[in-house]
């Protein structure tokens, strides 16, 4: 156990050590060749990579995907509209990821159900809307749906 311990730091220092060197000649080349040493460590440096810089961007992002889901015909994204008709869609992304940021799938999914429900969440509380009529399993089935989709979606 004591020898891992020390081996596991002897490599650490010697990886640190590495990088330490490298630091150094870098600034000595910086030193020696001026703003020339950029060719030293990078190819293609007089390219037009900076001209094209994000081209290659065509996936789309998380907030353009959740988007895109909310607005198409899926028979939960059409669910969950009419469920939230009142809120405005940044209002129901903000909802959504405050669902997806909880670290069980118990909890996304029961924070889902009570933000379809309208329930208002403040700073992890939740203060019910009282609105009693409200179908608890339909509920809690279009939660995992959703949640199920939207894992889907975002990988």
């Amino acid at each position: 156990m004591i020898n891992q311990e020390i081996t596991e730091r002897q490599k650490r220092l010697e990886q640190f050590l590495q990088h330490l060197e490298a630091a150094r000649q870098l600034e000595d080349d910086i030193r020696k060749y001026g703003l020339e040493a950029a060719d030293l460590y990078f190819e293609d440096i007089d390219g037009d990579w900076l001209e094209t810089w994000g081209d290659d961007d065509d996936e789309p992002g998380y907030i353009e995907k959740l988007t895109t889901f909310l607005e198409s015909d899926d028979v939960v994204a059409v669910k969950v509209r009419e469920r939230l008709q009142d809120k405005s869609l940044d209002e129901i992304i903000g909802g959504l990821e405050y669902c997806l940021s909880q670290l069980t799938e118990k909890d996304r999914i029961f924070a889902a159900k009570d933000f379809l429900v309208g329930d208002v969440m403040v700073s992890g509380s939740c203060r019910a809307s009282g609105n009693n009529s409200v179908d608890e399993v339909e509920l809690l089935e279009l939660a995992e749906d959703l949640m199920d989709k939207l894992t889907e979606i975002l990988g």
